[in-house]
Order: C-alpha cells, then sequence, then structure tokens
C-alpha cells in the first residue's frame, strides 16, 4: 500500500509516537510524507519515507496530486483543528480530493489506530510472495 503521512507541527509529536507504536503495520508499505514531518519520522523510527516539501511550501499539494492520480491508497493526516493554518486552501483540498477518490484518510488517532490494525490484519492474509 502507499501511505501518506501527515501531521501539523502541533501534532507532529503525536505522529511520531503512533508510528513508532505501530511500526510493524507500516513495514514493507511505501510512505510518503510532507517534508518535516518525514524527517522526523525516518529519524525516529528508521522506516524509508519519500518525502515531498513542506505542508505549506506545497507538500499538501504533492501529496494531493498523488491522491488524484490514484497513486497514494491511504492518508493519515493529523490535523491541529484548534489553530488556523494559512495553507487551510491546501489542506481542504487534499481532503476533498480523498473523498472524490474513495481514498480513506484519518485524521485523529483514533482513526489512524484503527488504520494501523487493519494494515496488520491485512499483513496476516498476505500469501509468501507478500502480495494481498
Amino acid at each position: 500500500m502507499r501511505i501518506a503521512l501527515i501531521a501539523h507541527d502541533n501534532r507532529k509529536q503525536a505522529m511520531i509516537k503512533f508510528v513508532a507504536d505501530h511500526k510493524s503495520a507500516f513495514e514493507g508499505h511505501e510512505l510518503f510524507a510532507t517534508g518535516t514531518t518525514g524527517k522526523l519520522l525516518t529519524e525516529h523510527t528508521g522506516l524509508s519515507i519519500h518525502c515531498f516539501l513542506s505542508g505549506p511550501l506545497g507538500g499538501d499539494q504533492q501529496i494531493g496530486s498523488r491522491v488524484a492520480s490514484g497513486e497514494m491508497d491511504m492518508v493519515i493526516f493529523l490535523r491541529d483543528p484548534l489553530t488556523s493554518m494559512p495553507h487551510e486552501p491546501d489542506v481542504s483540498a487534499l481532503l476533498r480530493l480523498c473523498d472524490v477518490r474513495d481514498i480513506p484518510v484519518a485524521t485523529n488517532l483514533g482513526s489512524a489506530r484503527m488504520f494501523a490494525d487493519d494494515l496488520m490484519r491485512l499483513r496476516n492474509f498476505q500469501d509468501p510472495s507478500g502480495r494481498i
């Protein structure tokens, strides 16, 4: 699966802890992230993550482009709902694209945990070649 990981500044530590706690669920998948989030996740988890630009500099749009072209299977976006973001139109566009393309998107830890649980269940159903 191709999975995007995005976190607003006030949610980056929560994302790091979440991915570290569920590292085995993410191993073996193609991981993508906006710039700072991806760099921090790589440093703290050792996972290989393709980093786009920082969100405010176009990273949200780069991931949105992948969603629009069918090149993303899941998005985990830990948003800060209590802080106004200058790039809110980009965030809204990304979430709208996920809805249009029927891409599962988690915007909080509760739904992100459900995604991680599903990734582990999928791993249990893979054949020895790694295919689902």
